[in-house]
Parts: C-alpha cells; structure tokens; sequence
C-alpha cells in the first residue's frame, strides 16, 4: 500500500460514523456478552485456536454480532471473506465458493464466510451455501436479528453451532459511550465533549441496550453542539433528547418480538396481574402492532382463560373488537385498556377451553358411533316408526326444567368433558350441576 492509498483509507475510517470508528478490534475492547466470548468460554478459546466451526450469531441489533465477526477476522490466519444478505447474490455466493476452493488446493488456507444478516437470504440462496459448509470448503458465520430456528433452513442449521447473544446491559453501553468520549484516536476525546450525568443517562436508558444507537446519538449531539468559550461542547438534556428523537422501539411485526410481546401479555392477563398486562399492551401499541391483532387476542383470552368464570368477559372483549374497528386508532386503544384491564382482573377458568379439548380427543380417538335414537328428531313417519325420538324427555314438561337423560353415544356414557372451578359465576354452575345430577355427575370424575 503506498502512502497515497494509506492516507485515503485513514481519511475514510475519520469519515465513518463514530459507532463504526469505535469498533472494537480484539476481545480486550470487546463489552459485553462475557457468556460466549469470556476467557474460558468454548467459542473464545476455538476462536483464539483458528479452529472455528460454522456458527450463527443471533442477537438484537447493537448486540456485538457483526464486530465479533471483524475480531475473528482479525484473529484468524484464514482468508476472511464478509459479504451481506441485502447486496450479495447467487453469483456472488458461487464466486466466493470458488476462490475458496482454489485457496484450500493452492495454499491450504481455509476460508470463513460471514454473512450478516443470513435471515435475508432466501431458501435457494441458502442452499447453494450448504454443501460447501457441509465439505469444509468455508466455514460460514452467520448473523442474524430473527430466530434462525425460523429463518436459517434446518440443514444448514444442523451443520452450525448457534450462539445468543443478549441484549447489553446499561452499564455495559455506558462503559462504551463513556470510552468513546475518552478516546482521542477514534472517539470524541479530541473534541472536548463533556456529559454531565443526568444526559448520560437517559443516553443509555433510551438506547435500549443498542449500542449503535448510542453512538449514533452521542455523535450527532456533539456535532450540533458548539463550543463554549473554553472550547468545551456541553451536551445537555434537550440535545440529546432532540438527536434521538422518539425511539424506534425493537419491534418486528413477523418476528420474534411480535410473538414475544404478544405472549407476555396473554400471560400477563392469565395471571391476574394488570400492570404488567397494560404495559405489554402499551408496548405493542407504541411498536405499531395491528390493534386488531390485539383485540383478537383479548377475544380468544376471554373464552379461554376467563370462561365461565366470568361470562361476561368474552361480551366485554368482543365490544372492544366493535370499537377498535368502529373508531380507529389513536382513541382505539382506550377500549383494549379497558378489556385488558377487565379480563386481568376477572376470576379464571379454562373449564370450557378444557372441556372442548378432552371431547375432541374422544372424537379422534374413539368410533364414530351414531347419534342415539332418543335424540334424532323424527321428522318423517318412518323415522318415527324406526324409534327416532322415542324415550326423548323435554325438559321443560318436568320439575325445575330438567330431565336426567344419556346423551351420549353408549360407548361414552359415563364420559365427563366439563369439570367446572370454583371461581367466580361457575361456583354456581357447579352447584347446579350437582343438584341436577347428583352421584351420576361428580365433578372431577371423569
């Protein structure tokens, strides 16, 4: 490299933004995710070794995925070969594949494939890297943000080694905001920026354990700041609140924090704890999540989780649906609070949810016998004179509008599907079940 193209690419790594410029390049200025990459850690040590296995690195943006992929690349004697999902191709793919064919035959240097964002690829492009992972012709590194378990097909998933990375903590992005404020050579330090505690953290609180975020606002706020008389930049509460604007919050209507969201707050619900129903719900309504969806969900909750409890519940849900869709969002999201707030503290019973489930599995599991003759309805002279409706009793022509009749099929009689709680309105439901019944129904007695 001659001193022309050295001072080009130290002009472009000034340009670059400061989240790129702060990169960490060996494990020592590696923060955060000390449970894969630790001193001890299995993936370290293979990685320290030059033995490294095809693996995907999953974790949230700003997690460490793609600068732990350019460590490895700097540790390693194989040739590094770093292309994305979102520009590369086939072609691309098969070039690559080549090269590392000739390498391995020419000079036994292996060749480590890193794909980020591997979940962009679709499943034919996926396919054309899978044999030469299997043959040991690359050693692929995939990143990804969505659940390879959806996302990376399973052959070539099976052949890769998958490693979480987690979310960082608050302190961890604050050790990486406070060197880059530090830091002279890549950071602001020569630049003389101060960050009184109160920005600082609100900085971390609201980049969400994303440390791109974090530098990128920094690095902006620095910028619209001018210095003061003593050539100090004084980042204040309004700049930074002004550079990052209102949040974007790590949302993915198909993805895994869609599932993730929607099932804290089923959850929630179930466990009577309307708090943390109402946060989850203001979650997902913030995120932009179809407030149908939501209404949908408090529809299914009412019948499974409330039932007979309260059968009020699944009108109440139901009236939500009706509203959502009548008024719309913004003020739609005041009839799922209330529904959300009404079914969280509702009595819970999944008696009738559980009841349809034991009766279908008799249904798949037992003859499809025919309906007893007592309850066909004798619509014809002939049926009548088959027996259809013969030893039927109707309720209403006996004391208290009830008649003890077998109603099943006569290889289920004796079958129990409906065992009601004692929760709420179905108290009284298993009351009268009991005196209806007596010994022939007890509940629990299946």
């Amino acid at each position: 490299m001659d001193l022309f193209q050295h001072a080009r690419r130290e002009q472009i790594q000034h340009e670059a933004p400061l989240a790129a410029r702060m990169r960490p390049r060996t494990f020592e200025e590696f923060v955060g995710q000390q449970h894969i990459v630790g001193p001890d850690r299995v993936l370290r040590r293979a990685i320290e070794a030059d033995q490294l296995p095809s693996i995907i690195l999953w974790g949230p943006p700003g997690s460490g995925k793609t600068t732990l992929a350019h460590i490895i690349a700097q540790v390693t004697r194989s040739h590094f070969e770093p292309i994305s999902a979102v520009t590369a191709g086939v072609a691309d793919l098969r070039r690559i594949v080549e090269e590392a064919r000739e390498r391995r035959s020419l000079h036994g240097q292996r060749t480590i494939l890193f794909i980020d964002e591997i979940h962009r690829f679709s499943k034919s492009q996926q396919d054309v890297v899978l044999p030469h992972v299997e043959n040991g012709t690359v050693t692929l590194i995939g990143a990804t943000t969505e659940n390879p378990s959806f996302e990376v097909i399973a052959p070539l998933l099976s052949r890769c080694r998958v490693f979480a990375l987690k979310q960082l903590s608050d302190e961890e992005v604050r050790a990486i905001v406070e060197r880059a404020l530090k830091d002279k050579e890549s950071g602001l330090g020569s630049t003389e920026v101060l960050l009184d505690p109160e920005p600082l953290d609100f900085l971390v609180r609201m980049s969400d354990g994303d440390a791109r975020i974090a530098l990128n606002a920094l690095e902006m706020a620095a910028q619209a700041t001018r210095p003061d008389q003593e050539g100090l930049r004084r980042l204040d509460l309004p700049t930074l609140e002004d550079a990052l604007q209102k949040r974007h919050l790590l949302y993915d209507q198909a993805g895994d924090q869609h599932y993730d969201t929607i099932s804290a707050f089923i959850k929630s619900v179930r466990s009577s704890d309307p708090d943390a129903a109402i946060y989850w719900l203001a979650r997902m309504i913030e995120a932009g999540e179809d407030p149908l969806f939501i209404a949908r969900r408090i529809v299914i909750l009412a019948a499974e989780d409330i039932g007979m409890a309260d059968p009020l519940a699944l009108p109440v849900a139901v009236a939500a649906q009706q509203a959502v869709h009548f008024v719309g969002m913004p003020e739609g999201a005041i009839p799922l609070a209330e529904a959300t707030v009404y079914l969280a503290t509702a009595p819970k019973s999944n008696s009738a949810y559980a009841a349809l489930g034991r009766a279908r599995e008799d249904v798949k599991n037992t003859r499809n016998d025919p309906v007893p003759l007592h309850l066909r309805n004798p619509v014809t002279r002939l049926m009548k004179e088959m027996g259809y409706g013969k030893g039927y009793k109707y309720a209403h022509d006996y004391p208290g509008h009830f008649a003890a009749m077998d109603n099943l099929p006569e290889k289920l009689k004796g079958r129990h599907y409906y065992e009601p709680s004692d929760q709420g309105y179905e108290k009284d439901v298993s009351e009268r079940i009991r005196q209806w019944w007596g010994e022939r129904r007890k509940v629990g007695d299946r």
